[in-house]
């Protein structure tokens, strides 16, 4: 993982009809999005949705263009104030089907260093040969 979670928070998302049915059916791509704040709107840029059906998509239609993310205020300021402290990002982690609404689990994080990566990839290492030797001796 490049990024370490500080804090996670849900919101809404305004998607069209097709869209609605695309991310449903798992034709979304939060791969390189990250939101951006304008003014007192939050947005979701660089997501990738695919259209729902080929045949039936505009020609106009952008399966990148920003989306508008439904946050309140209060939590947009809080946002913006820790958007400015350094290496802090915001950047979704999932879309997902909520009661019949589509959300988006967004995460407040920061950017791993060099030595952060390697030391996780000690732990996890570690956490596996402990685990192998110890299902070795149960058997």
């Amino acid at each position: 993982m490049e990024y370490q979670i500080l804090e996670t928070l849900e919101a809404g998302i305004v998607l069209s009809g097709a869209e609605v049915k695309a991310v449903r059916a798992g034709k979304a791509s939060l791969a390189g999005a990250y939101v951006k704040i304008y003014g007192n709107e939050a947005w979701l840029v660089q997501a990738h949705i695919a259209p729902y059906q080929e045949k039936n998509t505009p020609k106009d239609y952008d399966p990148v263009r920003a989306r508008k993310l439904l946050i309140s205020k209060g939590q947009i300021r809080s946002l913006i104030g820790t958007g400015k402290e350094k290496g802090v990002s915001l950047i979704p982690l999932q879309l997902y089907d909520k009661r019949g609404i589509i959300k988006v689990e967004l995460a407040i994080a920061k950017g791993k260093k060099q030595h952060d990566k390697r030391e996780a990839i000690h732990t996890r290492e570690t956490k596996r040969t402990l685990d192998r030797y110890i299902k070795q001796g149960k058997s």
